[in-house]
């Protein structure tokens, strides 16, 4: 089966063509970076504009790429949640649109789910897992039983780590996206230089959720109070400190979940599994069998819209035409207490 795969969630306007849900036959993915790059951060109107203009190229590329005409194609998978509901809609709508006019299946789908499921295009990954899912809006531990049966067991009460990330860069002038600049940063700095301070939920049933509010305030408003003497206050030296914090703030919780549930098997997804720190953290630890994807499929893209969205095809699971695009997933954030 072939699906066509249509992501516009938020920047990147990414169409792929993917066979059975595992050969990637294209994967095309065109980014806003540098259009957005002079506001530091993603304006919406812009991005939905940009995706009305793109959209259609980029399908034609993908198509081409792929070496398959439209027609050949069996089923659409289209990202219609979470994300903004402006570049949503594009997508969204576009898909609808071609599978009406050819007359073939099309499905909605959560990409926190499709995140999560990207490692598979590349790995043969047995059920269950802990499933970890980082990236500027989202960050969400939970246990995955199947491609659709993912439990959250943990998530933020408020920032997003990758959030966190952009969120400290446009305050200090690094640079856009923070993510990428950050990492690069830390390489020269000294992650010793300050000792921001973790979280402690303390208050109700957060055994694995996150937050990052704390940790953001900290380094854009107390960084003084948190430099350790005999370290130069240098931006090298905040992003090295601030990324180490942030990432082991998570692998705290990553680590809690697999001595309570048992499950040895992580597989992890979204845009800060690209970072460098993270990757180490995660592979040194004792005992677990460590999954992420490389790094064109950990930020978002069309062929782990259509990977999953075969799934979804092939038992018969499809969407109509009044499917719209929805903005959350109430249970993807958690409030405090």
């Amino acid at each position: 089966m072939l699906v066509l795969g249509i992501e516009s969630s938020c920047d990147e306007c990414s169409v792929a063509v993917v066979e059975d849900g595992k050969r990637i036959l294209s994967n095309v993915i065109a980014t806003q970076i540098d259009l957005h790059k002079p506001f530091n951060g993603v304006v919406p109107e812009i991005a939905s504009r940009l995706h009305t203009e793109w959209i259609y190229p980029v399908v034609e590329e993908s198509l081409a790429e792929a070496g398959v005409s439209v027609d050949q194609i069996d089923g659409i998978a289209v990202t219609n949640r979470p994300g903004l509901v402006g570049s949503l809609l594009v997508g969204l709508s576009f898909a609808k649109g071609l599978a009406w006019s050819l007359n073939i299946p099309f499905v909605g789908v959560d990409h926190i789910r499709a995140h999560l499921y990207a490692p598979h295009l590349e790995y043969e990954i047995e059920y269950p897992y802990i499933g970890l899912l980082v990236s500027g809006g989202h960050t969400i531990i939970s246990k995955v039983s199947g491609f659709d049966d993912v439990e959250v067991l943990g998530t933020t009460i408020d920032d997003a780590c990758g959030e966190a990330f952009d969120k400290v860069a446009k305050f200090y002038n690094f640079g856009y996206p923070g993510g990428v600049i950050i990492d690069k940063m830390s390489e020269k700095g000294d992650p010793k230089a300050f000792s921001f301070p973790k979280p402690n939920l303390h208050k109700g049933d957060h055994t694995y959720d996150v937050s990052y509010s704390g940790l953001k305030t900290a380094v854009i408003n107390q960084l003084d109070q948190f430099h350790n003497e005999g370290y130069e206050k240098s931006p090298e030296n905040i992003a090295a400190s601030f990324q180490k914090t942030a990432i082991d703030i998570l692998i705290k919780r990553l680590k809690k979940a697999v001595k309570n549930t048992g499950l040895t098997r992580v597989v992890a997804g979204g845009g800060v599994t690209a970072n460098s720190y993270f990757r180490k953290a995660i592979s040194s630890i004792y005992g677990i069998e460590a999954y992420y994807p490389s790094l064109k499929l950990c930020t978002d893209n069309g062929a782990m819209i259509a990977a999953i969205g075969y799934h979804y095809l092939k038992k018969g699971d499809v969407s109509d035409l009044t499917v719209n695009a929805m903005a959350r997933v109430a249970s993807f954030k958690r409030k405090y207490p």
